[in-house]
């Protein structure tokens, strides 16, 4: 059964600067995970968007474990409740099932 509520966060994450075109790689392969923005230091905004917010801190968890990773901060946590079950399914990121 779906809650209907979104969970959206956003991280920013310190990674060793010439490691980073590989981190990013890894990053962007997590479900409901995008990065908003990256500077040359090696400091990525990542934006994390699902039904589960358990889902965000195994996020959190499996970022700050990779190799080159320095740190991962959560900056914000925001819930959207009693949404309708089309808006959970055109919110993108987030699977509805």
């Amino acid at each position: 059964m779906a809650l209907n509520e979104v969970h959206i966060s956003s991280l920013v994450v310190h990674v060793v600067p010439k490691y980073l075109a590989k981190i990013k790689a890894k990053i962007t392969s997590l479900d409901g995970v995008e990065i908003y923005g990256e500077s040359e230091e090696g400091k990525l905004v990542v934006v994390v968007e699902t039904q589960n917010q358990g889902y965000i801190t195994d996020t959190i968890d499996v970022i700050n474990n990779l190799d080159h990773v320095l740190s991962v901060a959560l900056v914000f946590h925001q819930i959207e409740t009693d949404l309708d079950e089309d808006e959970i399914k055109e919110t993108p990121f987030v699977n509805a099932e």
